[in-house]
């Protein structure tokens, strides 16, 4: 079996997060790279899958050189190989584009995707992806098992879960819960060690003709400060939520 898992390289959620160029780029300067928390959750189940079937893994991620650092840690976690696509990740289409072009030349059995990036929450790649390769597609994957050609695939949806079963090749956007946190994958020396002589390969993009562009970031608002109003004193609280908070 052969697994691809994407992988993006987001910013650590503890980062400070600024803007330069009149709010219209990300401010890169001093930020800490990490796996994607959903990727990561797909890596370390593509990666049980590993121990089960005997699967060959390899990740795969759109982006320039400052990704590789996040992809050489994946590597150390346990991956077989890597496939770096040298572009700047800016339009959803088009890096769904060139994974899925990757994935149709590996004949790769099954592309694991996380649900959405914690940066932009876009959520669509994974289902692009599959729409690419003409493939089933799964949201919001929770849990799965293999057996032969066929998936039995947990996801969850409104109010429950939905357990349903697809065929290989499949497409599947993975989330929390598809491992139980505690059986999250993390590097060791060895797999460090190991993660520098793994094939690591860079290819150019097939594709262009981005349709996305950055008007303007902009941060949320702040809190406002916490105003303290004696028990007592239920007029005033009436006054500010029906003047200031205006929810009544």
């Amino acid at each position: 079996m052969k697994i691809l898992v994407a992988i993006s390289s987001v910013p650590d959620t503890t980062s400070k997060i600024n803007f330069t160029n009149d709010s219209k780029e990300f401010d890169k300067n001093g930020i800490q790279y990490i796996i994607n928390p959903q990727d990561e959750y797909c890596l370390s189940k593509a990666l049980h899958l590993q121990e089960k079937l005997g699967a060959e893994i390899t990740i795969i991620s759109v982006g320039d050189a400052s990704v590789e650092p996040v992809m050489r840690k994946a590597l150390a976690i346990g991956a077989n190989n890597a496939i770096r696509i040298n572009e700047e990740p800016k339009d959803s289409e088009l890096v769904a584009k060139e994974i899925a072009s990757v994935a149709k030349e590996g004949e790769y059995d099954l592309i694991l995707l996380g649900k959405e990036s914690i940066d932009y929450n876009g959520g669509v790649v994974p289902g692009l992806v599959a729409a690419e390769l003409n493939y089933p597609f799964v949201n919001a994957v929770t849990g799965l098992e293999i057996e032969g050609k066929t998936i039995q695939v947990t996801r969850e949806i409104d109010n429950g879960k939905e357990t349903i079963s697809i065929e290989l090749p499949a497409v599947l956007a993975g989330q929390e819960g598809v491992v139980p946190e505690n059986q999250l994958k993390i590097p060791n020396i060895r797999g460090i060690m190991s993660a520098k002589s793994k094939p690591f390969q860079v290819i150019e993009p097939k594709f262009s003709g981005n349709k996305v562009s950055i008007i303007e970031f902009e941060k949320p608002a702040s809190r406002a400060n916490v105003v303290l109003i004696d028990k007592d004193n239920l007029d005033e609280l009436v006054r500010l939520l029906h003047e200031e908070a205006k929810v009544i």
